[in-house]
């Protein structure tokens, strides 16, 4: 069956029956609305099935004059989104990725189940809240039990709508030592916080020790989902538990409700342990790569 997918340029986007296709979308994420890739995707433009009946966000930028198309910052997952994307909806969509950006290095979602050659596996952990906070609790690993005793015994407070400033500050700190730092980026997060707090998709959480911030972190909020999305972590939390404590008090808080907990991520096995203490599970999805380089060029991006 021919679908009638348009490619249309970021200017010609009608932005509100987007973000009533995201909204509506069984595998609707908050990272397809239109004002969070307006804040992180240095430019994007869009593929669109029929009226907006399913979509795929194009976040592109250029080098060199070479168009290509990037998973921006703090955007986990993006590709099809709708009301039932099938293989094959994926797959056309996927087909209907313009030539002109030449090389493709993106992430789709859980939902997007493509056949595509040029897609590999990666690893997200969600938690299902849905449970009295006492069952949920008992799933904790026994490492992970011991360290929220220990914050229990450190006095260490829950403190929330914190200052981000605070939470963005020892985030940063933490990607120079990794060398992933970027101000560009730290400042699109900063104004994209601005945006979801307005409309009560965001939140800042930190536990602290008397006046000293040991750890904290921002949520996000859309689609009965709460996104770990920016960790700031102090040094000195680490030996109190303070990040375990964070996550727990944030359960205690959900417990009971249809929400899920999504960790966005991760392929790194020390994270993924951490995230499996408190009893997530593993929920896959798809990056898709395609490499449209002239031979010349191919080799940059081996």
């Amino acid at each position: 069956m021919e679908r009638d997918i348009q490619y249309i340029r970021h200017q010609d986007i009608d932005k509100s029956k987007w973000d009533q296709c995201i909204g509506q979308a069984t595998n609707g994420l908050i990272y397809g609305y239109s004002f969070y890739l307006d804040q992180m995707a240095r430019n994007w433009d869009a593929l669109v099935l029929n009226d907006y009946e399913a979509v795929m966000p194009l976040t592109w930028n250029s080098r060199w004059g070479i168009k290509y198309l990037y998973q921006p910052f703090i955007t986990a997952q993006l590709g099809v989104f709708g009301q039932s994307v099938t293989t094959g909806i994926c797959d056309d969509f996927i087909k209907a990725i313009p030539p002109s950006f030449r090389y493709i290095d993106i992430l789709l979602n859980a939902g997007n189940q493509p056949q595509s050659s040029t897609v590999t596996k990666r690893s997200n952990f969600i938690l299902p809240l849905n449970r009295p906070y006492e069952v949920l609790a008992n799933q904790y690993n026994e490492n992970l039990k011991r360290n929220i005793k220990k914050s229990a015994q450190a006095d260490l407070t829950l403190r929330t709508d914190i200052d981000v400033d605070g939470v963005i500050r020892l985030a940063a700190a933490q990607m120079r030592e990794h060398g992933h730092e970027s101000a560009d980026n730290i400042n699109r997060f900063r104004k994209l916080f601005t945006v979801l707090k307005e409309k009560k998709m965001a939140r800042t959480y930190g536990i602290f020790q008397g006046e000293q911030l040991g750890a904290s972190a921002v949520f996000f909020f859309s689609h009965q989902r709460v996104y770990y999305i920016l960790v700031g972590n102090h040094p000195s939390g680490r030996e109190m538990g303070a990040s375990h404590a964070l996550i727990d008090a944030l359960i205690q808080e959900q417990a009971g409700t249809n929400n899920t907990l999504d960790f966005e991520g991760s392929d790194i096995p020390g994270l993924a342990a951490y995230y499996r203490a408190f009893g997530a599970i593993e929920e896959p999805y798809p990056a898709l790569r395609i490499n449209r380089l002239p031979f010349f060029l191919k080799w940059l991006k081996k």
